[in-house]
C-alpha cells in the first residue's frame, strides 16, 4: 500500500518528506508530524465536527471556549433586554412611580449595565429580586423563554464535552509508555529487534495487540508501507491478556524480514518503523490507543535491556522503572556464538534478564 505525495504545479522544488533532515513522521509521543495544504472545504469540515474539534482541544482553550460562550450568550441576551426596554420607554421612566398607563416590562433596568445583571441573572437563576419581568408585557415573557431554552442547550452541551474529555480513554493511554531507543540482540545466534513497553499505573490493561508499520520513501516521493510482525514470547494469540508488568515484544530478524537489509550499519535508506499499540481498559471496557516511533537512528544494535522485573527482601516483584530505557551493550563476537548449547544458566521474564532471581535446584538438569 503506498501514500502518494500530491505536488503543486506551482512548486520549484522537490522535498522529500523523510530525507529532509531525517523529519519523523510521527512523534515519540505518538503525535503526526504530516501538514495539510491545499484542501478545500477545510473550514466547513471542522464546522461541522464541533464535537470532535472540543474533544480535541486542549484544556486551556477548552475553558477559553467555556467561559467565552457564557460570556456572549449573556451579552447577546442583554442587548436584546436593553432594545425591549428602549422600544418600550423603560429606559427613562421613574421605575418606583411609573405611570398609570404604562406597563414596564422588566422592573430596574435602566441602563445596559442593568440589562446584563438582568441577563446573568436569569441564565443562573440566582433571582436577587430586584429585577423581574411583569407578566403583562408579552415581549418580555417570550424573551425569557427563549434565554431560558437556548441556556440550557448551552449549558447541556459544555456539561457533556466537559464530562466527555475527562472520561476519554486518551487519558488512561498516557500512562502507557515505550523505551526511548529499539535494541537489537542475539538470542540462541538469533537477531531480534526488541522493544519495551510499560504501563505505569497499578490498574491493569486487558487484550493488549501490537501492530507495527515499516515506512520507506522511494525515489518517486511516495511512501511504502510494510508490516513489522512482533511477538511476545511464547504467546501464540494476538493479545496479550494481562498487562501491568512491562513487556518485551520481539520481532525476528530473519532473511525474510524487511528490516534485515536496512539494519545494517552500511544501509543509507533511511525508514521510520512506528509501532500502535491498543489495549482495552479493566474498568471501564473501553479501548484506549497510544504509539510511538523508531528511527534508524534509535535502534541500538548489539545492546539488551536493562532487567526491570527483581524481588524484595519479602519476596514481591518490583518494578526498577528507572532501568526502562537503560540498555547494556554486547560484544558482536559474544552475541554471535551464543547458540543452545551454552551451560550458564540464564534466566529471562519476557525478555528481561533477572540474575537476581532465586531458583530451586530441583528437577533441573543440565
Amino acid at each position: 500500500m503506498t501514500t502518494d505525495v500530491i505536488e503543486s504545479n506551482n512548486t520549484k522544488s522537490s522535498v522529500p518528506l523523510l530525507t529532509q533532515r531525517y523529519l519523523r513522521m510521527v512523534t515519540k509521543d505518538g503525535h503526526s508530524t504530516f501538514q495539510m495544504d491545499g484542501a478545500h472545504g477545510r473550514g466547513l469540515a471542522y464546522l461541522r465536527d464541533a464535537w470532535g474539534i472540543l474533544m480535541d482541544m486542549r484544556w486551556r482553550w477548552m475553558m477559553l471556549v467555556f467561559s467565552a460562550s457564557f460570556v456572549i450568550h449573556w451579552l447577546v441576551f442583554a442587548v436584546l433586554w436593553y432594545l425591549l426596554a428602549e422600544m418600550n420607554g423603560d429606559l427613562e421612566l421613574d421605575h418606583d412611580a411609573p405611570p398609570d398607563n404604562h406597563t414596564i416590562c422588566v422592573k430596574y433596568i435602566t441602563s445596559f449595565t442593568a440589562a446584563f445583571s438582568f441577563s446573568l441573572e436569569t441564565q443562573l437563576t440566582i433571582g436577587y429580586g430586584t429585577m423581574f419581568p411583569s407578566g403583562d408585557c408579552p415581549s418580555a415573557i417570550a424573551l425569557l423563554a427563549i434565554q431560558m431554552v437556548l441556556g440550557l442547550m448551552l449549558e447541556a452541551f459544555i456539561t457533556g464535552a466537559f464530562v466527555a474529555k475527562i472520561a476519554r480513554p486518551k487519558n488512561r493511554a498516557f500512562s502507557i509508555r515505550f523505551t526511548r531507543s529499539a535494541v537489537v540482540t542475539h538470542t540462541e545466534g538469533k537477531p531480534h529487534l526488541m522493544f519495551q513497553v510499560a504501563n505505569t499505573r497499578s490498574s491493569p490493561l486487558t487484550s493488549v495487540q501490537i501492530s507495527a508499520v515499516l515506512y520507506q520513501e522511494q525515489e518517486s516521493g511516495q511512501l511504502y508501507q510494510t508490516s513489522v510482525d512482533f511477538h511476545l514470547d511464547s504467546i501464540t494469540s494476538e493479545e496479550c491478556p494481562f498487562f501491568i508488568f512491562p513487556l518485551t515484544y520481539y520481532h525476528s530478524i530473519t532473511p525474510s524480514s524487511p528490516l534485515a537489509a536496512l539494519l545494517q550499519r552500511e544501509a543509507a535508506h533511511h525508514f521510520e518503523l512506528v509501532v500502535f499499540l491498543s489495549a482495552v481498559q479493566e474498568g471501564t471496557g473501553e479501548t484506549c490507543q497510544r504509539r510511538t516511533s523508531y528511527l534508524p537512528s534509535e535502534i541500538m544494535l548489539y545492546h539488551r535491556f536493562a532487567s526491570v522485573l527483581a524481588r524484595n527482601a519479602k519476596g514481591e516483584y518490583q518494578i526498577k522503572m528507572e532501568n526502562f530505557d537503560k540498555t547494556i551493550p554486547e560484544l558482536p563476537a559474544a552475541a554471535d556464538s551464543r547458540s543452545p548449547r551454552r551451560t550458564d544458566k540464564e534466566i529471562r521474564t519476557n525478555g528481561q534478564h533477572a540474575d537476581s532471581f532465586q531458583l530451586s535446584e530441583t528437577g533441573l538438569t543440565e
